[in-house]
């Protein structure tokens, strides 16, 4: 048995192992120390470190046994919901969250986590519930208040999101985060006075890249609203440096992984198995290429309920083909186990949004790697193309801030050839399968909606719905880049974007003419 204050001390050594990104070091040394003392911090700090390495059925293992000793413990309880979130295994979080705050009710990470989760599954409102608690129990912390202010943009909701991130400048002027956000929000006019606020953080505050980085795109999109086109590309240009700098983006092995989608033996995944399961629809394509004016348009629909940008088919479609790669190829009849599983798990996660018989939309634009996939796992399901003119689907990617994803966006390009890859792939899928996908030209569906609308319904085998027409009424959440755009009405000034932009678009440009 060690003493609490030879405690205190070897614990302070592992949260500086644990900050420094030494993992397996603070794993080791808090097991060695369970050994003497079953301390709750040392089972703490073991189930973060686990969740550090992405390692999140370790650290339920582990919570699972500190639970054993003291079955109430919040900290715990909030441990292993947050493991089982990152597991997508909503339904478990939820009850440990729940469990947690009968012990604590005013347990504020708890009640933040709950509301990511409610705000993952789409449950907006019920999200915003939660950070409201959370703000109400403390009102000077500011990452309840980025939620709360990214769930009101979410549902339109655009004053209540910009209150927020005012109250966050205020609170830390650091968390620049909140100005890049807050200059979507605005229509800029020459010296706004958050344009004054952003160019002062820059040259005066003491900040690290990343932070920087946000700035930079907040003044890109100052100076686009004030038409200094060539100001506004050097701050863009300026923001993706710092993010391909952190990222280390390598176009080629993208080229190697698409290269082994497309060479993948997808006939051997045509079992006979039941065809039976949820009418889905999976909306592809490049990253703003109008992925989510297409899932906005579907989901208003009465028989269609919209799941946005989903991560759910891009693991099972990784979990097949790395069984494949194994030594030993599966038999038969370990095919027919796995895509059941598979086809399984993908409706047991959708389920949790909405549990209905109607249709369902996965909008995650780079599913288009993966209809070789869902061909074989959800024979049932049909594909939408979103297809855009090249250069305002580079620009676009060009001038967007995307967290933790899209890297290739960062350059102009890594963007070309990432599109190339695109092109190519879709044209692979398009002769092995042409009768399951549908392309829908961006350019066809803003000039003409109705007819395109029309067309696009019929694919999907539903009926006409007035509603789709008038998509901007759609009430649901929408959590990417396009929130604003994608609930105004349809609108013709998005068809050439990139064009005040063009002589700065040389490098996107070679490659695609290349």
């Amino acid at each position: 048995m060690i003493s609490d204050i030879e405690l205190k001390q070897k614990f302070e050594i592992l949260q500086k192992k644990l900050r420094a990104g030494l993992f397996d070091e603070v794993i080791e040394g808090a097991h060695i120390l369970l050994n003497k003392r079953k301390h709750q911090v040392l089972f703490n700090i073991i189930s973060l470190a686990y969740q550090s390495k992405g390692d999140y059925e370790k650290s339920v293992e582990i919570m699972e046994k500190a639970l054993q000793a003291n079955s109430e413990n919040p900290h715990f309880l909030n441990n292993i919901g947050l493991s089982y979130y990152k597991l997508d295994e909503f339904k478990k979080a939820e009850k440990f969250y729940l469990r947690g705050l009968e012990t604590e009710p005013k347990y504020i990470n708890i009640l933040n986590n709950l509301g990511n989760l409610k705000r993952d599954l789409n449950f907006t409102e019920e999200a915003i519930e939660y950070y409201k608690k959370t703000i109400a129990i403390n009102d000077k912390l500011v990452e309840p208040l980025f939620n709360l202010s990214l769930n009101y943009e979410s549902l339109g909701k655009f004053e209540e999101a910009k209150k927020c991130l005012e109250k966050i400048f205020k609170l830390n002027p650091k968390f620049t985060d909140a100005d890049r956000v807050y200059s979507t929000l605005l229509k800029y006019s020459k010296d706004h006075q958050h344009f004054i606020q952003m160019k002062s953080k820059l040259d005066n505050e003491n900040l690290n890249d990343i932070q920087k980085s946000h700035l930079h795109f907040g003044l890109g999109k100052y100076f686009e609203d004030i038409e200094d086109y060539e100001t506004s590309f050097n701050y863009y240009s300026q923001g993706n440096k710092i993010i391909k700098n952190f990222t280390k983006y390598d176009f080629k092995k993208d080229q190697i992984y698409f290269e082994k989608l497309k060479k993948f033996d997808y006939k051997k995944l045509n079992i006979n198995i039941t065809n039976s399961h949820r009418d889905l629809i999976f909306i592809v394509g490049m990253p703003r290429s109008g992925t989510s004016l297409v899932e906005q348009i579907l989901s208003s629909h009465d028989n269609v309920s919209g799941g946005g940008e989903l991560t759910f088919l891009e693991k099972i479609a990784k979990k097949i083909i790395s069984k494949f790669e194994a030594d030993e190829e599966p038999t038969q009849e370990e095919i027919i186990e796995l895509i059941l599983d598979c086809k399984n798990e993908y409706l047991i996660k959708i389920s949790n949004f909405d549990n209905t018989t109607t249709f369902f939309t996965d909008k995650a634009p780079l599913n288009f790697r993966y209809i070789g996939i869902i061909k074989y796992v959800f024979p049932k399901a049909k594909i939408i193309n979103c297809d855009r003119d090249p250069l305002n689907v580079g620009w676009s990617n060009f001038k967007n801030f995307f967290s933790g994803s899209l890297f290739f966006s960062n350059n102009l390009t890594d963007i070309g050839k990432f599109y190339l890859l695109y092109k190519e792939m879709m044209h692979h899928w398009m002769k092995a399968y042409p009768e399951i996908i549908y392309n829908i030209e961006y350019s066809k569906l803003i000039e003409n909606p109705k007819p395109e609308i029309e067309k696009l319904l019929k694919f999907c085998g539903l009926d006409w719905d007035e509603k789709c027409l008038n998509h901007h009424n759609n009430k649901r959440s929408i959590k990417t880049a396009s929130s604003t755009q994608a609930r105004k009405p349809i609108y013709k000034t998005a068809l050439m974007a990139s064009s005040r932009f063009d002589k700065y678009l040389d490098d996107l440009k070679k490659i695609l003419n290349s």
